[in-house]
């Protein structure tokens, strides 16, 4: 039986995203032939307006709205702190905890030799760079990649290149709250309030 070209086309688009198998592509598939129209023209076009409204803010690397981004244009924040995470999922876990109120910095990834990325293919030049600004007023950096082999060699990349820059910063990595191996994002308020109050000087 041959599938219709439309038919066909969707379930592929759906297949190249992460985590989405052949079966549930079909299903998610079938499942929108069936929804009313109205809801599809309001699917695609939340779906073309992702990257048209959201922008890497200029000084975190998150996406948000606006550049400087949320969290960067609200002078109640610390501007002392700053927690450095992989990816903007991980800001909002930490955001959902409730128990930070300083600034970010986004990796987009980690230090990753088998898959090709070095520290120049992330943000961390850019983080370096901000911190030997004569502006800066950081005193802490805590280090919040996961803990994977990926996220610990990151870390500890970051904290040489730092501690040659400016042997008197402190910086801390996120507490033992969260199981090895396992991804911020994932981690639920209560696991991600310990990890940021069980932090240690790194």
């Amino acid at each position: 039986m041959k599938i219709p070209k439309a038919i066909e086309k969707l379930v592929e688009s759906f297949e190249a995203l992460p985590g989405i198998g052949p079966k549930t592509a079909q299903r998610l598939t079938f499942y929108l032939l069936f929804v009313p129209q109205s809801r599809l023209d309001e699917f695609a076009e939340n779906l073309v307006n992702l990257k048209k409204n959201t922008v890497v803010c200029s000084n975190c690397f998150n996406i948000g709205d606006s550049d400087p981004c949320e969290v960067c244009s609200d002078k109640q924040r610390d501007q002392k702190v700053i927690c450095v995470v992989e990816d903007p999922l991980d800001v909002i876990a930490v955001e959902k905890s409730g128990k930070y109120n300083g600034l970010y910095h986004v990796l987009h990834g980690v230090i990753d030799p088998l898959n090709n990325l070095g520290p120049d293919d992330i943000y961390i030049p850019q983080l370096i760079l901000k911190l030997k600004s004569q502006n800066s007023k950081v005193e802490e950096i805590i280090l919040s990649t996961n803990p994977t082999m990926e996220g610990e060699a990151t870390a500890m990349y970051i904290t040489r290149e730092l501690k040659i820059q400016n042997a008197k910063l402190k910086i801390t990595r996120i507490g033992r709250g969260l199981p090895i191996g396992s991804d911020l994002e994932y981690a639920d308020e209560i696991t991600i309030q310990r990890a940021l109050e069980g932090r240690q000087e790194y």
